[in-house]
Parts: C-alpha cells; structure tokens; sequence
C-alpha cells in the first residue's frame, strides 16, 4: 500500500548486510536481575520534548488509558539529556518501561546487552503489526531474530527553507551541485548566511547530516553503511573526497554554525537570516504553526549521477526495558502504538511532518508531507542516520571529527586519523 514504506529497498543497509560488526548479536530477555515494579502505570520515557511533540505525546498516552486495556505515565526529558542518559536509563536498577527511541543497529546494540525486552509476542499477537512492510520488520528484528522494536512514524531528511524567502530573494531550488554553490553565491551576496547549521550547544551531531549526505552521494549507500560497520577506514581516500567537497561549500556556513544548537538555527532561518538548513521535518514541532505553510524543501544535490540515489528518512518508535516487571502492560501499550488511531493522534498533535508506519494510518496530507513521501520514494536506497546505522556509541567520535573539521578544514587528515582511531575502540569494545 502507498503507505508502506517499500519493502523492495534495503531501508537499512545493515540488515542487509547482517554479519558485519555494526549489527550486533544479542538475545533479548527479560531475566535480569533488577526489574521495575509490576504495580502502576506503564511509565514511558519520551525525548520527544519539542512542544507540539510533547502535547502529542500526552493525548497519545491519555488516548491509550482512555482505551481500558492499561495506562501509561509520560515523563519526557529533554531531547540532548535523554540521548546522553539512555544507558543509564536502560542499566539502573528499576528503568522505565518503554522508550522513544530508534530501531536499526542502534537498537541491535542494546539487545546485544540483554538490555531490551522481546517483542515477539507483540508482533506475532498485533493485527497491525502483522501487515507492517517487510521493510520494517527487519529493521525491528534484531540479529539473534527477535523483535525489540516497534515502529510509528517515519521521516525525510532535506534542505528545508522558507518558500517566501527564496521568492524575496529571487532564487530556486538547486538541481546540480554546481547550482546550490551558485544559489549560496546569490544568497551571501545580499548578506545573508546561505546554510544554517546548528551543530554547537548541545547538538553536535546535527553535523553528520552533512557527513552522511555527502558520502551517500560521493561513494554510495553502501559504501556508507560498510564505512560505518568498520570495513572500511575513516581515513580512506574516499572519505577523503568527502570533506574535499565539504571544503567547496564550507564558506557559505552560518559563522555561527558551530556555535548554536539546531533550534537557534531554526530560528535563524525561520526569520530570514539564513538561507537553508539540511534538517530532518523534527524541526518543524519547535516552529509556529503559522509558518508550516511557507517551508519547502529540496534534495540535497546529486554530485555524482551514477551513485544510486539514497535518502535519509530515519523511522521511529519505541523499545521496552528487559527489566520491566510489567511486561503484559508494555506489550499491551506496544500494540495500541502501533495502530493506525495512535499514529494520527500523534500526527494530529504534533507539527504533523512526519508519516505513518500503519498501512492504515493517514498523514496530514499537505503539500508538504506529499513531497516528502513522494521524495523517500524516489530514492534507491534508504539511510537512516549516522548513530542509527551504527550506533549511539559511535556518534561522540562523529561529533569530535567534524567540529574539529569545521574549525580547521586544512587539518583534515591528521582528524581523520584521530576519528579511526577512536571508532576502533568503539568496533572492538
């Protein structure tokens, strides 16, 4: 069905590749020895904390008690504390239940832990889970063959601006690369910092959008995904041709890029400060709703056309702890996630960017999301994101390498020394 997503596509390169040291074996179980209490609400911990995400969240968990089969109590922390914590989260001695979070090799890496519950019972019991595409059901299934996720929603990763803007300043969307550096030429000419970025604060990793997209259209998918998994070397000269694109369109960085998180950087560009962002929809549930309207997109520029065109469109959803003692109530609060009335209600909620992984679930049908959809599906291939088709292990070393690279591009190769290095203590921990 169209709102599938296609399950002909690798959506992770990884599984499709299972074997290699990014997918980690694990057997899920729910054995270990501390285990949260098997009284109360199901508590779910969410880091959707962006405000039209986070009210989306409370009428979803007010829908499912609503729905007389177990309640659920939402605490949600915000979205950089929540990514850093996770561990710990997952390792205390009474976790919570359920969490939002992704499904790929970085959930893979927790159940190699024992740290996440089986979710089979869920799938196999489910009616909606049962037609989700093959897609995400391998995405979901972990290496040892257990389910440890179930998906909702998914997105687009893109060039995001303000279609009033581009108008005011008397520019299009880019086709070719050679046209985005002559769109940036335009842009800086009339003052204003062509590409926003986002990557200081606490938001580092906003910066491997970059890193991914350009190795994607460099060196392929593939590529992407074995770099990632450790065969290959983040020294290579083909990663090497990476940052020398990067290099090209370097100077049209917001000179504060490094310097404020992505949400300041939304700003920036919502008011007209700068000119485009490559950002995923997320951004949108932190701009006014008068303003969904007037943001457009476009796909980040083919560099070379014999590379099979892939697309970032992260999908996600929840996983639960190993450790719950309330394990019938999460695998009830699993399956009503997954249905087609917990998507929309997120949907509805929420700045309504994203599309839904029920086959029955409708999306908010603007111009907008058409695009999107239409846009993952042109694609060849389907990326996930940097930690999500690694791990959140990984993602620290990414963050290191490109913030030095975007202080210092002329010392790229002693950084890309030092980045695998430091990935060769993640690959072989």
């Amino acid at each position: 069905m169209a709102n599938q997503l296609p399950s002909r596509r690798r959506f992770l390169g990884g599984l499709g590749a299972a074997g290699t040291a990014a997918l980690l074996s694990g057997c899920v179980t729910s054995t270990s020895t501390g285990k949260s209490s098997s009284k109360g609400a199901v508590t779910l911990q969410s880091n959707l904390s962006a405000p039209q995400a986070k009210a989306a969240m409370e009428d979803l968990v007010a829908a499912f008690g609503k729905e007389g089969s177990g309640r659920a109590s939402l605490n949600t922390v915000a979205a950089e504390t929540f990514r850093t914590q996770l561990p710990t989260y997952l390792t205390s001695a009474n976790p919570p239940d359920v969490y939002t979070w992704y499904p790929g090799s970085v959930a893979d890496a927790y159940a190699k832990k024992n740290l996440l519950l089986d979710l089979d019972e869920a799938w196999t019991s489910s009616p909606d889970l049962k037609r989700y595409s093959k897609a995400l059901d391998s995405l979901c299934t972990s290496t040892s063959g257990k389910k440890v996720f179930v998906p909702s929603t998914y997105y687009w990763w893109g060039m995001f601006y303000r279609k009033s803007n581009f108008a005011k300043w008397g520019v299009s969307e880019p086709k070719s690369w050679d046209d985005f550096l002559d769109v940036c030429d335009k842009l800086k000419s009339k003052g204003v910092a062509p590409i926003g970025l986002g990557a200081g604060g606490n938001t580092p990793w906003v910066a491997s959008a970059w890193f991914d997209y350009l190795d994607i259209r460099i060196n392929g998918a593939q590529y992407h995904r074995e770099l990632l998994a450790g065969k290959h070397r983040f020294d290579d000269p083909e990663v090497r041709k990476v940052f020398d694109r990067w290099q090209e369109v370097l100077p049209f960085f917001d000179p504060d890029g490094t310097a404020v998180p992505f949400q300041d950087a939304t700003t920036t560009l919502l008011n007209g400060r700068s000119g485009m962002m490559l950002i995923g929809t997320f951004f949108a549930d932190a701009a006014p709703k008068n303003a969904l309207d007037d943001i457009d997109f476009f796909r980040f520029p083919i560099i070379d056309e014999k590379i099979p065109l892939a697309e970032e469109a992260p999908t996600d959803g929840y996983f639960a702890s190993a450790r719950t003692g309330r394990h019938d109530q999460v695998l009830d609060l699993m399956k009503y996630l997954a249905t087609a009335e917990a998507q929309e209600i997120y949907i509805k909620g929420s700045s309504g960017t994203v599309l839904p992984c029920n086959p029955d679930a409708k999306d908010a049908g603007t111009a907008l999301v058409k695009k999107g959809r239409k846009h993952i599906e042109e694609a060849a291939e389907i990326t996930q994101y940097f930690n999500r088709d690694s791990s959140d292990a990984l993602q620290p070393t990414a963050d290191n390498a490109l913030t030095k690279f975007l202080a210092k591009p002329k010392s790229i190769g002693s950084i890309l020394t030092d980045w695998q290095r430091d990935a060769e203590k993640i690959w072989n921990a």
